[in-house]
């Protein structure tokens, strides 16, 4: 009869401008899937290319490459006897489309352009492309020459249409679609179009998973249906770590899961459904019947050939399961440590350094690299051979397996902890047995001689000799001798990264890693060029709150005892003069606010829109159990007057993993000024005029 069809999606690890890593990638996906007996391959955005190319999209030459790819994909075999959905820019009479590709048998059957571009946060599709916005109409697309001798059209359709195959109907959308209020689904659906397919290419933010999910459910729930989502996993050489979760869902119910954080670069999801299922659900959705009977249609392309067998009666179909979703301390050890796997693999570099404080957040740091590690051992374990050869390379040793992740970090993690005369005895002992626990090489070091040196050339330049405060020195010069501490370890942190492996007789070079996180970095709480400043970060988009939580997940399950002394020490600097061996200075006293509410001040600015009036506003309501009108109003003045004076930080902040939607990466997600008006005269009176009437 033809019911049960055989569709595929998957999870690749692609990489901006990498096509011939990205062909060899496309190609194992198509393997896998008809291994499996798919009829139906989708792969993720842009795939072909890689999602992240920035303003490459306006060369000339990532058109040609893509389609160079695309000629090797049309003419192989392995591509035969499936169709396959592909995503690539597409110049089509002079405007530049982000496009699929759908072809089979060597014939391109459609090129469906992009009609909801993502512009908001990380995304700025609408700088690079334009959106489709002629609804149910296909025009002609004249081929390149090198597609045109490989195929034998002249012309194939492009526009909005759908799939008209033997024994079903498949419309495209494409990853901000869903999202849209509007989606393209709705009406798809509507039209009699069974199979719905989503190529993405979708970043992880902390707790969104369930977001996307909830969505490809809904999608189907009202109105029946299959959605296939594919989508890119990985770092493909930004900011950002795109956390596949491929998946299928028919009428509302979840039928296959993919991973969201692994280290396969390849993952294929198949899934075997009964379009029987389809009909009788949608038969007794009246309402969705009758407004069926008057939606405008879709322009079909007729494709001679099924995605089921003739004789399917006793093929068996998946059932629905259960969505695992991952706790945010899960997350935190997962997302970040396979970004630095890419990161390290991919930047062809030894391993990383990281300036081990005892604090939470370095501390957390190394937690993150010792989760990699982790990873690694249970990749090669279950039989990775990519990540086998590349732990082998990196390590520059053909024969090395990794087995146990403390070894492992022995061999790729360097942990330093550079003291001086202001450091406590405390913190150094939590850095040496966290680094004992977790296996990282570590170097213990002292940088009072080069401090002491630094301040002695401005004393013979000046003829005057800083002091700090608690010496009677003035606040310039206690924050001047703080800040030449700090600087001094960034380029301490460098000169051990470049030269540590060398002095041990080993090849390569060091990634320097930075840990300030999202909330210090808000409120600027940071030196401009100290160990903040550092290769990437991975923990510069997660709150202290998290990192907290992390830290604590990190006791219970890599059995890290040392951290527990470091979760209950107050986070400290360590850059002012100890009292009476004791550490004096704190962060929270230091910024003049606490973590938590550094966290409430940087959702209310950048997710809800606040600036400082609105932000009052705000608070007077949500504070009122504990802080007067007047307190919150001087609590939200002291924020605004910090985060615009150390805004300019921002503008060399380290690359940092994206994992909260309160970043104040100045790249491209949080765009605002460096040079404020730090008296914020017109805002702070009307919060004072508030007060007043209060």
């Amino acid at each position: 009869m033809g019911r049960a069809v055989t569709v595929a999606t998957c999870a690749l690890n692609q990489w901006a401008l990498d096509f011939e890593g990205n062909l060899e990638r496309i190609f194992r996906s198509i393997d896998i899937a008809k291994s499996k007996g798919a009829r139906y391959r989708l792969g993720p955005e842009l795939e072909i290319c890689g999602y992240g190319c920035s303003d490459h999209y306006y060369e000339s030459d990532t058109l040609l490459h893509s389609f160079q790819v695309l000629e090797k994909l049309l003419e192989s075999p392995t591509t035969q006897d499936i169709i396959c959905d592909v995503g690539m820019p597409v110049l089509h009479r002079n405007v530049r489309y982000n496009c699929r590709v759908i072809f089979l048998n060597k014939k391109i059957l459609l090129i469906r352009p992009k009609i909801s571009l993502a512009n908001g946060g990380n995304y700025r599709e609408l700088r690079w492309f334009t959106p489709w916005s002629k609804a149910r109409h296909v025009e002609e697309y004249f081929l390149p020459r090198i597609i045109q001798e490989v195929t034998g059209q002249e012309t194939v359709p492009f526009g909005d249409a759908v799939l008209a195959t033997k024994d079903t109907c498949l419309g495209a959308e494409i990853c901000e679609e869903l999202w849209a209020p509007n989606s393209p689904h709705i009406e798809m659906g509507l039209d009699g179009v069974e199979i719905f397919t989503n190529s993405s290419g979708s970043h992880h933010v902390l707790r969104k998973a369930h977001a996307r999910v909830d969505l490809v459910n809904s999608a189907t729930a009202k109105n029946g249906g299959i959605y296939i989502l594919a989508n890119q996993k990985g770092c493909d050489g930004d900011r950002l770590y795109y956390d596949g979760c491929a998946m299928i869902s028919m009428n509302g119910e979840t039928v296959a899961q993919g991973s969201q954080f692994s280290l396969d670069d390849v993952e294929v999801l198949v899934a075997t459904l009964d379009l029987e299922d389809v009909r009788s659900y949608r038969a007794e959705i009246s309402s969705r019947n009758l407004a069926a009977s008057k939606v405008n249609p879709y322009p079909r392309v007729k494709v001679n050939f099924a995605l089921s067998c003739p004789d399917d009666v006793a093929v068996p179909t998946c059932m629905p399961i259960q969505w695992r979703h991952h706790s945010p301390e899960e997350e935190i050890s997962l997302g970040p440590a396979c970004w630095l796997w890419d990161y390290l693999r991919r930047s062809k570099q030894a391993g990383f350094l990281l300036p081990l404080s005892g604090g939470i957040d370095s501390s957390a740091t190394a937690c993150i690299v010792y989760s990699m590690c982790h990873q690694v051992c249970l990749a090669v374990k279950n039989g990775n051979a990519d990540v086998l050869a590349d732990a082998r390379r990196i390590v520059n040793d053909e024969t090395y397996i990794p087995e146990d992740p403390r070894e492992l970090c022995k061999r790729v993690f360097t942990t330093c902890y550079m003291a001086s005369e202001n450091s406590s005895q405390d913190t150094c002992n939590r850095a040496k047995l966290l680094a004992e626990q977790i296996g990282s090489y570590h170097i213990n070091l002292n940088i009072d001689a080069a401090v002491k040196a630094v301040v002695g050339i401005f004393s013979v330049v000046t003829g005057r000799t800083p002091r700090f405060s608690v010496y009677g020195g003035s606040s310039r010069e206690s924050l001047a001798l703080q800040n030449v501490q700090a600087r001094i370890r960034m380029v301490l942190a460098y000169l051990f990264a470049q030269l540590t492996l060398w002095a041990r007789g080993m090849p390569g070079g060091l990634l320097v890693l930075g840990s300030a996180n999202v909330d210090e970095s808000l409120r600027g709480y940071l030196t401009k060029y100290d160990c903040s400043s550092a290769d990437i970060n991975p923990i510069g988009g997660i709150s202290k709150t998290d990192l907290k939580n992390f830290i604590q997940y990190c006791i219970e399950n890599f059995q890290l005892t040392a951290l527990r002394s470091i979760m209950s020490a107050p986070p400290t600097a360590e850059l002012e003069p100890l009292v009476d061996g004791q550490v004096a200075q704190t962060d929270e006293a230091d910024m003049g606010m606490t973590y938590a509410e550094l966290s409430v001040y940087g959702k209310l600015r950048k997710i809800a829109k606040a600036g400082p009036y609105s932000m009052f506003c705000k608070l007077i309501s949500m504070w009122k159990e504990i802080c007067t009108p007047r307190e919150v109003a001087s609590k939200v003045k002291h924020f605004f007057r910090m985060y615009s004076v150390n805004r300019h930080k921002m503008t060399t902040l380290t690359p940092s993993y994206h994992a909260e939607n309160y970043s104040p990466d100045d790249n491209r997600f949080d765009l605002r000024p460096f040079l404020y008006n730090t008296s914020w005269s017109w805002q702070f009176r009307c919060i004072d005029k508030q007060v007043n009437a209060l």
